[in-house]
């Protein structure tokens, strides 16, 4: 346990994943005036913490092993990919989901079918990815000079 929790890398990267997820909360209470628990654990939302995440992990390698280590180029790479896929892939996913959750609002309404809604919420706009880059990279950058 105390291996675990010397590893500063991994650490500083899960408390900016913690901080992005707490982000999205305070956004969520202040837009809807109401606190939903699956903001915290939920994808999806402003700013995007597998963006932030990810670039904690790269930055916080970076400063920890050097810029030019393979670990450092590993887990930029592997932020690069993350924030393609949440901007990408996972946001088409989440607007199909909603297309086809009004399809089955229709056809249930009908009275054809019965069935459950999709999850629409699945990925990130590019500006919520944006925002997680610099949030994982700023807040990694802090904790990594102050713990």
């Amino acid at each position: 346990m105390n291996e675990f929790l010397a590893n500063k890398v991994l650490i500083i990267t899960l408390i900016v994943w913690v901080v992005a997820q707490s982000v999205k909360v305070v956004i969520g209470v202040i837009q809807e005036k109401r606190f939903n628990f699956k903001w915290f654990i939920g994808t999806g939302g402003m700013p995007s913490s597998h963006a932030a995440g990810a670039t904690a992990l790269a930055t916080t390698s970076g400063l920890y092993l050097g810029f030019d280590s393979v670990t450092f180029a590993l887990a930029a790479v592997f932020a690069l990919v993350t924030m393609f896929d949440a901007q990408g892939v996972r946001r088409a996913t989440g607007q199909q989901a909603q297309i086809l959750n009004k399809i089955l609002d229709d056809i249930y309404w009908r009275g054809k079918v019965e069935s459950g809604q999709l999850k629409e919420l699945v990925g990130h706009t590019p500006i919520q990815v944006f925002v997680g880059m610099l949030l994982g990279i700023i807040v990694s950058l802090f904790l990594y000079y102050n713990l």
